[in-house]
């Protein structure tokens, strides 16, 4: 069996951390079986689905490095959809329903006052219909038999298909909801895998018989543990940390995959490629406990994929003119990429100093002195702090603080001796002439 599985966001916003984790299980589960990873986008509600939701979907995939074998919409298979809603019509699996929202809660806390389950409870079939109001639609669940399968990450699963209501397939104006497309999707696109959040146990119970009614074999599932903040609590935050914020914070996106493969996991979260994700993904690594995401892990391994990359796979994406010897001097101490703007301008460009006190102006006019003199091929740095040391007594932090402040405009950075040379003779004297009259 060819593996095949799927991704269907609902273009009403941008992808955030939560679906990116799904797209990703679903690709790398595809790659490694050597099966296709098909993109369905879930465009059935008119009103809130947008295409520049769906622009930005192909957009931020395709950034994230997720390629897809192949993309349906379903606002184009209202036909197909319809034609299998009919033929279930005529089995008797789906049937007319004429409560009104208020009348169905009512009935609901009647249920619960009582300490029954809130099941929905189906009228005779010679009920009397409402005049003057138009149905909804409810899938009929077969009550004879459990619901079974065994889930690849939660092990085996049984619902008694009598403590679940009928699910609506369809509203009173005949828009879908999402239960029945899917199926009927997933059935005519030959899904062979489902993988999704463990919020949808129930519904694949459902949508199991809605398999089964339309004379298909049910894909097997992976329901995942559901993501949480790294302090144990759902955050509003994880729905906002997504590839928008992403890429304006210019964080690689390979960290924020390497992340998402891993927790969840008994793995360890390491630098590694899409390929190298996909030859070690196996549902059997997942466990039931929640899944804790932390922004700060993305962070830092952000820059550790960054201190791993050489100057190839970034150059297209550096200022002009920077070259591997720039790359190679600022990547160990860059956190994101764009860091690496503000640095190349230290090396080229123009910087402010601080202002100084009385005796460190002394000193740094010393420095220029200093330096105008020495020997640029052989370690100006060590020659010019050497001397410094010699004649102004200073050591540590006092001798090379003010430095590295009137040459580079910073606190702290790559280490003094490549700066000084990258950046030349000239401009470190005028650097620091110029800082000794602040």
């Amino acid at each position: 069996m060819s593996v095949v599985t799927r991704f269907a966001p609902s273009p009403t916003g941008r992808l955030h951390v939560g679906n990116i984790r799904t797209a990703l299980h679903n690709f790398l589960f595809a790659r490694r079986e050597g099966g296709r990873f098909l993109l369905r986008i879930d465009d059935t509600d008119g009103e809130r689905s947008r295409e520049e939701f769906v622009d930005a979907i192909h957009d931020d995939l395709a950034w994230l490095g997720l390629t897809w074998d192949g993309e349906v919409r379903q606002s184009e298979r209202f036909a197909l959809y319809e034609g299998e809603f009919e033929r279930l019509k005529e089995a008797g699996r789906v049937y007319a329903c004429y409560e009104s929202p208020e009348e169905l809660d009512l009935r609901r806390k009647v249920l619960l006052g009582r300490g029954l389950p809130p099941v929905y409870e189906r009228k005779a079939e010679d009920a009397p219909v409402p005049e003057g109001r138009s149905p909804h639609w409810r899938f009929r669940l077969d009550h004879e038999a459990a619901i079974e399968w065994n889930d690849l990450i939660r092990g085996p699963q049984r619902f008694d298909p009598r403590l679940l209501s009928d699910p609506v397939v369809r509203r009173e104006d005949g828009s879908w909801l999402y239960l029945l497309p899917s199926v009927i999707d997933d059935v005519d696109l030959g899904i062979t895998h489902i993988v999704r959040g463990e919020d949808h146990v129930t519904n694949s119970a459902a949508q199991i018989q809605m398999f089964e009614a339309l004379g298909a074999k049910p894909p097997q599932f992976a329901h995942e543990a559901l993501l949480v903040a790294a302090e144990g609590k759902l955050s509003k935050r994880l729905g906002s940390y997504g590839t928008e914020h992403l890429r304006e914070e210019g964080v690689e996106p390979l960290a924020l995959l390497d992340v998402l493969a891993r927790i969840g996991t008994s793995q360890s979260v390491e630098p590694a490629t899409l390929g190298e994700l996909a030859d070690s993904f196996d549902f059997a690594h997942f466990g039931r406990a929640p899944a804790h995401f932390d922004s700060h892990e993305v962070e830092l391994l952000n820059a550790r994929l960054l201190h791993q990359t050489d100057f190839d796979t970034v150059r297209e994406r550096l200022p002009a003119g920077a070259s591997e010897e720039d790359w190679k001097l600022i990547r160990p101490n860059l956190a994101r990429l764009g860091d690496f703007g503000p640095w190349s301008e230290v090396l080229r460009g123009d910087v402010e100093a601080p202002e100084f006190a009385h005796d460190e102006r002394l000193f740094i006019r010393e420095a220029a002195s200093v330096l105008e003199g020495l020997d640029w091929s052989d370690e100006p740095w060590r020659a010019l702090t050497t001397e410094l040391k010699a004649t102004s007594g200073k050591k540590g932090r006092e001798l090379f603080h003010p430095l590295r402040l009137a040459l580079t405009g910073r606190e702290s950075g790559p280490e003094m001796g490549g700066l000084l040379m990258a950046m030349g003779k000239d401009r470190a004297i005028a650097r620091l002439k110029a800082a000794a009259k602040r």
